[in-house]
């Protein structure tokens, strides 16, 4: 199966494990309904920004349709690729890494996450502007930033990224 048809179907089953319907899931991702129909049916590539948008809604990390994919599938986004690496669950958290690469002269502005969620970045090469889109700071190679990932946060490159990102989801 490919990555949009077995995404797809990692949707359906979690929209479907909530009991929602696809207008339901739509409207609370605040995204169209043919738009959701296509990605479950595996008839559309999933972008990051949508799969946050998705994954926020029914209310579980990234990683629940990312996780297990063979080989590690690349999501890219308006400013950002990620490679999900490592997915570790615990009694107190999920905690997903990830490899990412932001692209010069671009920006994603990321909504906020399930409270408790907590996010650091280590890069690798360039300089970023990361965290909470009121306040980002700027991080450059060699260096490591975190914030709260509760509140609406920002990705920006001034030049070509290579990073690590660490997601935590508090239970």
């Amino acid at each position: 199966m490919d990555l949009a048809a077995c995404v797809g179907s990692r949707l359906r089953e979690l929209r479907k494990a909530r009991g929602w319907s696809l207008s339901e899931l739509a409207r609370r991702a605040k995204l169209g309904k043919g738009t959701l129909s296509e990605l479950e049916s595996g008839g559309r590539n999933p972008t990051l920004e949508t799969l946050y948008c998705l994954t926020t809604a029914l209310e579980v990390p990234l990683s629940s349709v990312l996780h297990g994919l063979t080989p590690a599938a690349e999501i890219s986004g308006q400013a950002v690729d990620a490679v999900l690496t490592e997915r570790f669950e615990d009694d107190a958290a999920i905690t997903e890494t990830y490899r990412i690469r932001m692209r010069a002269g671009t920006a994603q502005e990321s909504a906020a996450h399930a409270p408790g969620t907590t996010e650091h970045i280590i890069v690798l090469a360039g300089t970023a502007h990361v965290g909470h889109t009121s306040a980002p700071m700027t991080v450059g190679p060699g260096m490591h930033g975190s914030w709260t990932a509760d509140l609406s946060h920002l990705y920006q490159a001034s030049t070509d990224v290579e990073a690590l990102l660490l997601v935590r989801y508090s239970k």
